[in-house]
């Protein structure tokens, strides 16, 4: 059987990823919440690994910039400025609850090899027995085209299946799957997609300035999680803590069962 909706508050260990629109800008003080809801699910003995994005999108006011550059160079440059500030504010929150985040900087192609994904592993693992949050991003600085065509989406699934997730959160500016775009009269939510079908959604990219996802790639991500048994969340930052509950939110993504 896999993981319920429902049995979401008392999983062993669950993997959250957010977006950086979500936690950067106008959206800052997401931060803060996702924090709440992180802090709560370590209280009730649940292991939680965080997922974030967002280096670049930190940097770029730092450097005075209002959109992405298109430029690889740049991008590594934000990024390289961008990651210290925001760790040092995932510390700066976790500390509220005695917590201590734990830094891990990844590819996927660390993910690939075999040798690099086992160090990964057990180093997440450690973190996770000495009480220490697992703070992973995509190691943006050396990356090259991840940076451009990937997304912390596909990571956030690598990773879910690397550390054997029970389950995998995936936050974003939407609460949810809709049939048709959420503003547009008739709009419906999907609460719940099968494991090996698609979901009968109008899905697109990114609008965001900063992020590089969108639900193409949430979707991705849900299809490869499934594949390994993870059941995926897909909702808003804004329903983070419910979410975790367990409550009826979003759109859940059945895994395959054994």
């Amino acid at each position: 059987m896999s993981m319920t909706r429902a049995a979401l508050s008392t999983a062993r260990r669950i993997l959250v990823k957010i977006g950086s629109s979500s936690i950067t800008g106008d959206n800052a003080q997401n931060l803060d919440k996702l924090v709440d809801a992180l802090a709560a699910a370590r209280m009730r003995g649940q292991q939680v690994i965080l997922v974030t994005s967002g280096a670049i999108a930190t940097g770029m006011p730092l450097l005075g910039f209002e959109t992405k550059p298109d430029d690889l160079a740049t991008s590594q440059a934000l990024a390289s400025v961008g990651q210290g500030r925001l760790i040092s504010r995932y510390q700066h929150s976790l500390e509220r609850y005695n917590l201590v985040a734990g830094q891990v900087l990844l590819t996927a192609g660390d993910l690939e090899a075999e040798e690099t994904a086992a160090n990964a592993s057990s180093a997440i693992d450690r973190l996770l027995e000495l009480g220490v949050v697992p703070i992973v991003n995509e190691n943006d600085t050396v990356a090259t085209t991840e940076i451009r065509f990937g997304d912390n989406d596909r990571l956030a699934a690598l990773v879910a299946a690397l550390v054997k997730a029970d389950a995998l959160i995936l936050l974003s500016d939407v609460d949810a799957l809709y049939t048709l775009p959420p503003t547009d009269p008739g709009a419906t939510r999907i609460e719940t997609v099968a494991y090996g079908q698609e979901p009968d959604a109008q899905i697109g990219g990114s609008a965001s300035k900063v992020g590089t996802g969108g639900a193409v790639t949430k979707v991705s991500a849900a299809k490869h999680a499934g594949e390994h048994g993870i059941s995926v969340l897909l909702t808003s930052a804004a329903n983070v803590a419910a979410a975790i509950e367990g409550a009826d939110v979003g759109t859940w993504f059945e895994a395959k069962t054994n």
